[in-house]
Protein backbone atom coordinates (compact mmCIF):
# COMPACT_ATOMS: atom_id res chain seq x y z
CA UNK A 1 0.00 0.00 0.00
CA UNK A 2 0.94 3.64 -0.87
CA UNK A 3 -0.94 5.63 1.53
CA UNK A 4 -2.84 4.39 4.36
CA UNK A 5 -6.12 3.10 2.94
CA UNK A 6 -4.77 3.22 -0.34
CA UNK A 7 -5.35 0.01 -2.77
CA UNK A 8 -2.43 -2.53 -2.31
CA UNK A 9 -0.98 -3.32 -5.61
CA UNK A 10 -3.13 -6.04 -7.51
CA UNK A 11 -1.49 -9.30 -6.09
CA UNK A 12 -5.20 -11.28 -6.83
CA UNK A 13 -6.70 -9.89 -4.10
CA UNK A 14 -8.23 -11.82 -0.67
CA UNK A 15 -8.81 -14.71 -3.46
CA UNK A 16 -5.36 -14.55 -4.40
CA UNK A 17 -3.94 -14.65 -1.13
CA UNK A 18 -6.35 -17.77 -0.34
CA UNK A 19 -4.90 -19.50 -3.11
CA UNK A 20 -1.59 -19.36 -2.13
CA UNK A 21 -2.58 -19.75 1.46
CA UNK A 22 -4.35 -23.11 0.84
CA UNK A 23 -0.87 -24.05 -1.54
CA UNK A 24 1.22 -22.96 0.89
CA UNK A 25 -0.28 -25.01 3.40
CA UNK A 26 -1.19 -28.08 1.30
CA UNK A 27 2.28 -28.56 0.59
CA UNK A 28 3.80 -28.31 3.84
CA UNK A 29 0.85 -31.00 4.60
CA UNK A 30 -0.39 -28.54 8.04
CA UNK A 31 -4.17 -28.58 7.47
CA UNK A 32 -4.86 -30.86 10.47
CA UNK A 33 -3.31 -28.23 12.74
CA UNK A 34 -5.60 -25.70 11.32
CA UNK A 35 -8.71 -26.03 13.43
CA UNK A 36 -10.55 -22.79 13.96
CA UNK A 37 -9.38 -23.34 17.54
CA UNK A 38 -5.30 -23.27 16.57
CA UNK A 39 -6.27 -20.65 13.74
CA UNK A 40 -7.85 -18.34 16.21
CA UNK A 41 -5.15 -18.79 19.05
CA UNK A 42 -2.39 -17.92 16.52
CA UNK A 43 -3.89 -15.22 15.04
CA UNK A 44 -4.50 -13.50 18.37
CA UNK A 45 -0.30 -14.57 18.81
CA UNK A 46 0.45 -12.74 15.85
CA UNK A 47 -1.68 -9.57 16.82
CA UNK A 48 -0.17 -9.18 19.52
CA UNK A 49 3.41 -9.52 18.43
CA UNK A 50 2.02 -6.10 16.01
CA UNK A 51 0.92 -4.24 19.05
CA UNK A 52 4.08 -5.45 21.16
CA UNK A 53 5.64 -2.71 18.52
CA UNK A 54 3.84 -0.11 19.60
CA UNK A 55 3.91 -0.87 23.15
CA UNK A 56 6.21 1.84 24.86
CA UNK A 57 5.70 4.49 21.73
CA UNK A 58 3.98 7.58 22.26
CA UNK A 59 1.19 8.94 20.03
CA UNK A 60 3.68 10.26 17.27
CA UNK A 61 6.06 7.85 17.81
CA UNK A 62 3.56 5.10 16.81
CA UNK A 63 2.83 7.35 13.56
CA UNK A 64 6.17 7.72 12.31
CA UNK A 65 7.75 4.35 12.25
CA UNK A 66 11.44 4.04 11.25
CA UNK A 67 12.08 1.68 8.14
CA UNK A 68 12.95 -1.18 10.62
CA UNK A 69 9.90 -0.75 12.41
CA UNK A 70 7.58 -0.30 9.37
CA UNK A 71 8.87 -3.47 7.89
CA UNK A 72 8.31 -5.71 11.05
CA UNK A 73 4.88 -4.64 11.53
CA UNK A 74 4.24 -5.30 7.75
CA UNK A 75 5.82 -9.10 8.92
CA UNK A 76 2.81 -8.83 11.75
CA UNK A 77 -0.17 -7.84 9.33
CA UNK A 78 1.10 -10.20 6.78
CA UNK A 79 0.74 -13.08 9.43
CA UNK A 80 -2.17 -11.73 10.86
CA UNK A 81 -3.81 -11.25 7.05
CA UNK A 82 -2.76 -14.98 6.77
CA UNK A 83 -4.68 -16.28 9.80
CA UNK A 84 -7.58 -14.51 9.59
CA UNK A 85 -7.90 -15.80 5.77
CA UNK A 86 -7.23 -19.00 6.87
CA UNK A 87 -9.54 -18.93 9.75
CA UNK A 88 -12.60 -17.45 7.60
CA UNK A 89 -11.68 -20.31 4.98
CA UNK A 90 -12.00 -23.18 7.51
CA UNK A 91 -15.15 -21.51 8.88
CA UNK A 92 -16.69 -21.35 5.58
CA UNK A 93 -16.91 -16.83 5.76
CA UNK A 94 -16.44 -14.87 3.14
CA UNK A 95 -14.12 -11.85 5.27
CA UNK A 96 -15.47 -9.19 2.61
CA UNK A 97 -18.60 -10.08 3.74
CA UNK A 98 -18.48 -10.40 7.18
CA UNK A 99 -16.14 -6.55 7.38
CA UNK A 100 -19.09 -5.23 5.57
CA UNK A 101 -22.23 -6.68 7.75
CA UNK A 102 -20.22 -5.95 11.03
CA UNK A 103 -19.85 -2.10 9.11
CA UNK A 104 -23.67 -2.15 9.21
CA UNK A 105 -23.69 -2.77 12.65
CA UNK A 106 -21.59 -0.37 13.31
CA UNK A 107 -23.65 2.41 11.94
CA UNK A 108 -26.41 1.55 13.94
CA UNK A 109 -24.35 1.28 16.46
CA UNK A 110 -22.59 4.30 16.01
CA UNK A 111 -24.50 6.67 14.66
CA UNK A 112 -22.70 9.35 13.23
CA UNK A 113 -25.07 12.45 15.45
CA UNK A 114 -23.32 10.73 18.57
CA UNK A 115 -20.14 9.04 17.93
CA UNK A 116 -18.79 12.13 15.57
CA UNK A 117 -15.42 13.03 18.16
CA UNK A 118 -16.27 10.60 20.90
CA UNK A 119 -14.28 7.49 21.71
CA UNK A 120 -17.04 5.90 23.95
CA UNK A 121 -18.18 2.85 23.19
CA UNK A 122 -21.72 2.30 22.04
CA UNK A 123 -22.75 1.53 25.56
CA UNK A 124 -21.16 3.84 27.38
CA UNK A 125 -22.96 6.88 25.69
CA UNK A 126 -25.68 9.24 26.97
CA UNK A 127 -28.54 7.38 25.39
Amino acid sequence: MNEPGGRPDDHGGLDGLLAEVREFVRERDWGMYHSPKNLSMALSVEASELAEIFQWLTEDQSRSLTPAQKAHAAEEIGDVLIYLVNLADRLDLDPVAAASAKLVLNRIKYPVEKARGSAAKYDGRDG
